[in-house]
């Protein structure tokens, strides 16, 4: 993975832009709008983080480079599908604390952005329904964990669920290049 893309780089060039979230929450919430059924190309994820994370004010060239380059990146991941997509979230030398409470920011950011996308949840799939119901449990978790196996495993369990119930939204009501390609009006 590309070092400038990880969870403490973004985290610091957003700190450094006075953005008022970590790489946590922002790519939780550039998810949660793809997988809530976001067009590929629409460019409005921007303004939304700026409105959510930077009171809206636009960020920063160094911020918006970067943000560029994590939602390129993003989209790769869940086209990819599979176990392709890397959650911004402090590696495992973190305290677990750390990475609990990134991954608490990840899904409240994923949940926000998703709600932007989908608010009616009638037409999707019990499973799509279970994992953002799941999100809703995750983003509400609070006590402080141990640093022992059991909580390492629980929590890199929470992770990995998390994950694959974001590719899950995301093939279920994701949109494709394809699709994006059909919007435009065709020239004959």
């Amino acid at each position: 993975m590309d070092k400038q893309l990880d969870y403490d780089s973004i985290t610091n060039v957003l700190f450094q832009g006075s953005v008022n979230a970590d790489a946590a929450e922002v790519h939780g919430t550039m998810c949660g709008m793809l997988c809530g059924g976001m067009s590929l190309t629409d460019r409005k994820w921007q303004t939304v983080l700026a409105d959510t994370t930077n009171q809206g004010e636009t960020f920063s060239q160094l911020v918006s480079f970067k943000l560029e380059q994590l939602f390129s990146q993003t989209i790769e991941q869940l086209l990819e599908g599979e176990f392709s997509l890397q959650m911004m979230l402090p590696d495992d030398q973190a305290p677990i604390n750390d990475r609990g409470a990134a991954l608490i920011n990840w899904v409240q950011g994923f949940l926000l952005g998703f709600g932007l996308h989908q608010q009616n949840l009638e037409q999707c799939s019990a499973d799509v329904k279970e994992a953002v119901q799941d999100f809703s449990d995750i983003s509400r978790m609070e006590e402080p964990m141990d640093s022992d196996e059991e909580s390492e495993r629980a929590l890199n369990e929470v992770v990995e669920y998390v994950k694959i119930s974001a590719l899950l939204c995301f093939s279920e009501l994701g949109r494709s290049l394809l699709d994006d390609q059909q919007e435009k009006p065709s020239v004959h």
